[in-house]
């Protein structure tokens, strides 16, 4: 089997979030159970290029990587050298996989691969749903799927990371196959060893800092909040979103019980190990894979029936699922506060379960036998 992966972006180019690393542990675990994986993606690493030379294939970590370059510094990532590759080449792989959709390596790449008759995946990484559709350039994505996209999708496979964002794909599309099947997600060896001050309840936003996240609304709730608290915010965003959050902050009187100190990669999981909850109040969210990073290391969760592991959260009685609005986030962190027992079950048998449950070595097999059925038909 030979599988070409396609995405706009790879790593390093961590500026993007969780689909960057889910796109390169999928990659990374193919090619060592022994498939044939490569992978296209651009230079792209936010409004810079990644230090790499265009066209020329590379070993990362494992896996044949061809960096293209992109004409295009926005989130277009415009590359007719991919393209031009990609003609040529689209017919010596048994199926491609394409992550992520309103782009024009998503859009063209699909294009491409439909017209050479090869199979093809598409991972929509949270960019198909309503939600979507109705943020940012609502028009030009009405054309591009009225006019193209809608036919291609409906000519593909899709692979989703929940049940929710397979429902939100149903209302928008009807594909041959949608396949339902979580986001590789690198975890720690083993729970991280803190000591943390039971007199102060530690909060954590752990994500890109942008609207879909919902940080608006936990700042906004936290006026709500009775008890001793401190909320740590970890990551990066647009610098002038993150200075109206700060103002919001401000105006809430609650920025002395914050800390903000950006993206902290290398530190995750002692970060996530050393606090109490994690607060992902999202809009919208296929997956999450920093729910299930913070599990890893007994964290409890409070997140929105509008991310994807929500129902997994409940099913694992992992920790809270809340309407995304301030009120109700407010009463929720009031209401978690004194339930220690629970925190401490989840702090216990949450990292077992996890690793039981996201197995790389499981994935591996789940995701060779959809490959597999889709290339047979």
């Amino acid at each position: 089997m030979k599988v070409l992966q396609i995405c706009a972006a790879y790593k390093p180019a961590y500026i993007y979030g969780g689909p960057t690393m889910s796109v390169a542990m999928l990659s990374e675990h193919l090619a060592k159970s022994g498939i044939y994986t490569e992978v296209y993606a651009t230079t792209a690493n936010g409004k810079e290029e990644l230090p790499v030379e265009p066209g020329k294939p590379v070993i990362v970590d494992g896996v044949m990587v061809t960096y293209f370059k992109r004409l295009t510094k926005d989130h277009s990532h415009f590359s007719p050298a991919l393209f031009k590759k990609l003609s040529r080449e689209a017919r010596g792989f048994d199926v491609i996989h394409i992550h992520a959709w309103w782009n024009l390596v998503s859009l063209f790449a699909c294009a491409i691969a439909v017209i050479r008759k090869v199979p093809v995946v598409i991972s929509p990484r949270g960019t198909l749903s309503i939600y979507s559709f109705n943020n940012k350039n609502t028009g030009k994505k009405s054309f591009v799927h009225y006019m193209i996209g809608r036919r291609l999708l409906n000519s593909c496979h899709i692979h989703v990371t929940s049940a929710y964002e397979a429902v939100a794909i149903t209302d928008i599309v009807k594909p041959k196959t949608i396949t339902n099947l979580p986001n590789f997600v690198k975890l720690p060896l083993k729970p991280t060893a803190v000591q943390v001050d039971p007199s102060i309840f530690r909060l954590i936003f752990f994500s890109r800092i942008e609207q879909k996240k919902g940080l608006d609304i936990l700042l906004n709730a936290l006026p709500g909040v009775d008890f001793p608290y401190t909320l740590t915010i970890a990551g990066d965003g647009d610098t002038n979103y993150i200075h109206t959050l700060k103002a919001l902050a401000d105006k809430n009187r609650v920025a002395a019980n914050i800390n903000w100190i950006g993206f902290r990669g290398d530190e995750k999981f002692r970060l996530l190990a050393g606090h109490d909850l994690l607060v992902l109040p999202s809009h919208d969210e296929n997956f999450g894979n920093v729910v299930i990073e913070s599990l890893s290391e007994g964290t409890a969760v409070l997140t929105t029936p509008r991310v994807g592991l929500a129902g997994y959260i409940i099913t694992n009685n992992f920790g809270w699922v809340c309407e995304p609005d301030a009120e109700s986030l407010g009463i929720m962190i009031n209401t978690i506060y004194p339930n220690k027992e629970k925190l401490g079950i989840i702090r216990s048998t949450g990292p077992r379960i996890i690793r039981k449950d996201f197995d790389e070595n499981k994935l591996v097999q789940r995701y060779t036998e959809m490959y597999n059925k889709i290339i047979n038909g």
